[in-house]
């Protein structure tokens, strides 16, 4: 706290700007040192507005796949073998190469975890992204 001498008695109510300007050089220097950073251009490819509506492709429809307590798999409702699978998928994949269809796998309890392990890598490995699960 600091006294006045000039006639005043009391404490002096003025504040002690040096703190201030200190943080305000080290905000500017930071300022001056990242703004080259922050400016420097990114290639961007932005579409371009047109004049024709927007269609939208239909969904392909869902693939619903389900393994039982036998561990066997079927393809909407048709059986088929698990060496099957991937090149299935991989088929499905090329033909709905922008819009890959829903995968929908359903499980029995009795099924081995392999099973759906299985499952999953091939749907990993063709790209599908959309993968729901069911009872």
């Amino acid at each position: 706290m600091a006294f006045s001498t000039a006639g005043r008695t009391g404490p002096l109510a003025d504040i002690n700007v040096t703190p201030l300007v200190d943080v305000m050089l080290v905000l500017l220097i930071i300022f001056i040192v990242t703004a080259p950073i922050v400016t420097r251009p990114l290639p961007l490819q932005l579409k371009q507005p047109t004049d024709r509506p927007l269609v939208q492709p239909e969904p392909p429809p869902p693939i619903a796949l389900r393994l039982d307590g036998s561990n066997q798999l079927s393809w909407n409702g048709a059986p088929i073998a698990m060496a099957e699978l991937l090149p299935r998928m991989q088929e499905q994949a090329s033909v709905h190469a922008g819009n890959l269809p829903e995968l929908r796998i359903a499980t029995d309890e009795g099924a081995e975890y392999e099973g759906l392990v299985r499952i999953l890598a091939a749907a990993e490995a063709t790209g599908m992204q959309r993968v729901a699960f069911e009872r």
